[in-house]
């Protein structure tokens, strides 16, 4: 593993995800400093050892490299400018840049976002910072929370080779396993698509789990059928006890894949592609949220699956 070049990483976004990436990077050596709109993220932050900052700015202006762990790209483009209506003094960019434009930072600026977003937009965000010295780079990664933290998930990597180079101490501390997709934008790409496949494997699971169950065969012994066979999958190992157990504290949240289910479905009408199964998903998803399961963790999708139940 490479050695950290500065000690002090910066995290905006404290939920499932960024704690996670606060965990990994503590182990690394790293020292952290986050922030989050929600208090009780904040808390939960300063209780586990952490430095809190109130603002995106004041991140920016004790790190050089500031990971994002937030929803969308919307909110992406909002911590780097700022609210409009505080003018951006809460940015990103009011923290390393002065209001004459001048830095107030003299190390490499880096910006490595690990939410999964629009490719487009990030492209343009990217090429924004680029224009201002920044290196931009998507990380989103593959796998929930309590797989970030372990050290299983897989960095789905969007940017410049030269700017990997010299964010690689910080890219090492987060996962061994790293895929370079190619320039700004294809980390989103790679990551919907990759989305598509691990979304569908969990509902294909549920749906298995619940067709057995009603044909007499118990959840847990169909479980271990499906992970001795060849019908096994990631799926089966990371959410098949849960759906089981009905266990579904959130390691991965309905309404955050749903959130991602609906990119697929943009980005694929934007190349004239049809997604018939990724539809079908959409539906059930929806209908999951709507019934106020969106929370809960992705394996929860088996009570929607049930809840669809007809009666003979």
């Amino acid at each position: 593993m490479s050695q950290p070049a500065c000690t002090t990483v910066g995290l905006v976004g404290l939920g499932l995800v960024g704690t996670a990436l606060a965990s990994r990077l503590r182990a690394a050596g790293f020292t952290c400093v986050g922030c989050d709109l929600n208090p009780d993220a904040r808390e939960r932050f300063a209780a586990a050892g952490y430095d809190v900052a109130a603002t995106p700015a004041e991140v920016a202006a004790r790190a050089a490299t500031v990971l994002l762990a937030v929803m969308d790209t919307r909110s992406v483009e909002a911590v780097v400018d700022g609210d409009a209506n505080a003018q951006g003094q809460g940015g990103l960019l009011a923290g390393w840049f002065g209001p004459d434009g001048g830095r107030k930072v003299s190390q490499p600026l880096t910006l490595i976002d690990c939410s999964t977003g629009d490719p487009q937009r990030l492209a343009q965000l990217a090429a924004r910072l680029a224009a201002r010295g920044i290196d931009f780079i998507e990380a989103p990664l593959s796998g929930s929370s309590q797989q970030i933290a372990d050290g299983d998930a897989t960095l789905l990597l969007g940017g410049e080779a030269a700017a990997l180079a010299r964010a690689a101490p910080v890219l090492d501390a987060l996962s061994p396993q790293r895929f370079h997709a190619g320039g700004a934008g294809m980390g989103a790409r790679a990551k919907l698509a990759t989305n598509l496949v691990l979304g569908l494997n969990r509902a294909v699971l549920a749906e298995g789990l619940v067709f057995a169950e009603r044909l007499g065969i118990a959840p847990a012994t169909f479980l271990e059928m499906v992970k001795n066979s060849p019908a096994r999958s990631e799926a089966a190992f990371a959410k098949g006890d849960k759906m089981v157990q009905g266990d579904f504290t959130p390691q991965s949240r309905i309404r955050q894949h749903l959130k991602d289910v609906e990119l697929m479905l943009a980005a694929a009408a934007r190349v004239h592609q049809s997604l018939p199964l990724t539809q079908a998903h959409a539906a059930l998803l929806h209908g999951a949220v709507a019934a106020g399961d969106g929370d809960l963790d992705n394996a929860a999708v088996i009570k929607q699956i049930r809840r669809s139940h007809r009666s003979p």
